[in-house]
């Protein structure tokens, strides 16, 4: 199994720890872990060299993520601490435009870790202050942990090929068991 994808990227990065039926997972535990996420979400990071403790950085700054996120997905104020710890991390190296003969670029003067932890630490930010928040919403699947943002209101699970898979087989078992149709 891997990490989910697809979602904006804040929420790529939380439901990088999973609750399966073989138990919670972690798939950033390892630097190797978080290298194969990285390289999954190369089209929208800096994709740096990576040590344990830059493992250990992007792990801590998920944590803070989460915590500003769930929160705010249930209408509640997300915590200073944690908004403290995105806006900090997003200071490590700010973002500036520059014309060159590709185009406009977005690029950041900081070393390859602090424009990591400043690409995630804006996702946050950007979906925090943004009007998606309210549409945040947790996998309706017994035991899943995901978060996702809609595309369709009726939307309930992270995956419908996953976990709404799941609940539709675990339905017709139970029908099937008491004798309904």
């Amino acid at each position: 199994m891997e990490a989910l994808t697809g979602e904006p990227l804040a929420l790529d990065l939380i439901n990088t720890r999973a609750h399966t039926p073989e138990g919670d997972v972690d798939f950033l535990e390892t630097t190797d872990g978080l290298a194969i996420w990285l390289r999954r979400q190369s089209e929208r990071l800096t994709v740096p060299p990576l040590s344990d403790e830059g493992a250990e950085a992007v792990r801590s700054l998920r944590a803070q993520m989460e915590t500003a996120i769930t929160a705010a997905a249930d209408g509640a104020e997300p915590p200073a601490g944690a908004v403290a710890a995105l806006n900090e991390a997003a200071r490590r190296a700010p973002s500036y435009l520059a014309l060159g003969p590709a185009g406009v670029t977005t690029r950041r003067d900081a070393p390859p870790l602090d424009r990591l932890l400043a690409e995630l630490a804006e996702s946050a930010i950007t979906l925090l202050g943004g009007p998606d928040t309210a549409k945040i919403k947790s996998c309706e699947a017994p035991g899943c942990r995901m978060l996702f943002l809609p595309a369709h209101p009726r939307r309930r699970w992270c995956s419908p090929e996953l976990c709404g898979n799941r609940v539709r087989v675990a339905r017709h078992y139970q029908r099937a068991k008491s004798g309904q149709r």
